[in-house]
């Protein structure tokens, strides 16, 4: 692997000496990260919610400016999108895409089939159904959801999260999912060849998160997605891509460049294209001291990047929001800190400002070798 020095960053958390990154002075002032993820043939992007982009100025204004790419956060999770059935609200995601199409930007579809974030009424319909029932009753929200955005919508997180080796299956696959409970493992093929049916032309995403650190839970994640992506290729199921979400952890566990890379050149070996598709950092457990903090996580975000994208598959980096103004990290319980500051896991903090992670991921898109297409 090149840019090995950036690893001492990660070391940093073990007592080593942290890694020199560039002020945001140091870089230039208008230009956003799609700018620098452009020059090798790559995109930038973040997860927004509609109601940011009505309610925030600074915050339209900063995604206009550092993003060539966005996703909606949940706004086409069915939860929202299909609260009874057949019943459909489309308003916050035609409002994201809209905005996409108004600044010439990609847009990321999340996510058709999840065992999360349903409407209520769902699971026990589906459990309640004959065999041909339940399918169409997954099949459908591909339908309808991927139609109205063919063409504007170019990727999708078709199936999300769908191993969880803590939940007792051998292979690793998430025994609680209500569609493997329902359909078994078939759900997967199933949704991937309905959705490439309804739109040929969109890059079709088989996304999860824990495959980044060098862990024993991680591990054990990365072996599952690997024989899980066996049994789907033998059958010859259209998965174009793998979505590793990055949602990192450095305080509660380490990160190893030879282990992660070896895992994307396992990937890039089945012929499929990656991206990071939900990057952020917690940073709870770090020092109190948020200079310091800032530091440390961007070390720890230049060594997560620099092995992703020398990986010449890897297409994009999509951050899971923009601002620590709306990070999730600090309203989910195991992540946010006890005293009500804000987790500082995203490039800019609560005020719309660049900072060390900013800076790390611009140079890191600066090194990285270009992205090269299978084939070309």
């Amino acid at each position: 692997m090149r840019r090995r020095e950036f690893l001492a960053g990660a070391a940093a958390l073990a007592g080593c000496s942290p890694i020199i990154t560039p002020t945001s002075a140091q870089v230039s002032g208008t230009e956003g990260l799609a700018a620098r993820a452009r020059r090798s043939g790559r995109y930038f992007g973040a997860a927004i919610k509609s109601r940011q982009l009505r309610q925030d100025p600074a915050m339209t204004a900063a995604v206009a400016r550092e993003c060539d790419m966005v996703v909606q956060e949940y706004e086409l999770k069915r939860g929202t999108t299909e609260p009874k059935p057949g019943k459909y609200d489309f308003s916050g995601a035609d409002q994201i895409i809209g905005f996409a199409q108004q600044h010439k930007m990609r847009a990321r579809g999340h996510a058709l089939v999840w065992y999360a974030a349903q409407p209520p009424w769902l699971e026990p319909a589906l459990q309640a159904a004959r065999p041909a029932a339940r399918e169409k009753l997954m099949t459908s929200y591909i339908d309808v959801a991927m139609r109205r955005y063919a063409g504007r919508i170019t990727e999708w997180d078709v199936v999300n999260e769908a191993i969880e080796p803590n939940e007792g299956r051998a292979d690793g696959m998430r025994a609680k999912s209500m569609w493997m409970q329902a359909m078994g493992e078939d759900y997967i093929p199933l949704a991937f060849h309905r959705a490439r049916a309804v739109d040929p032309r969109a890059t079709l995403f088989l996304t999860d998160f824990g495959l980044e650190h060098d862990s024993p839970r991680c591990e054990r994640r990365r072996t599952a997605m690997l024989k899980l992506l066996d049994r789907l290729m033998a059958q010859q199921v259209p998965v174009d891509a793998v979505g590793i979400q990055g949602h990192l952890k450095p305080y509660k566990e380490g990160f190893s460049e030879r282990v992660f890379a070896r895992f994307l050149e396992q990937l890039r070996g089945y012929g499929l294209a990656l991206s990071i598709t939900e990057f952020d950092i917690a940073d709870r457990g770090g020092p109190p001291n948020p200079d310091k903090r800032d530091r440390e996580i961007a070390s720890v975000a230049r060594a997560f990047l620099d092995v992703a994208l020398d990986n010449p598959g890897m297409r994009s980096v999509v951050c899971w929001g923009l601002s620590d103004r709306y990070s999730w990290l600090s309203t989910f319980k195991d992540y946010k800190w006890p005293d009500g500051q804000l987790s500082r896991g995203l490039p800019l903090d609560g005020h719309m400002r660049r900072k060390p992670l900013w800076d790390a991921i611009a140079a890191a898109f600066d090194a990285a070798p270009a992205f090269r297409r299978r084939g070309a």
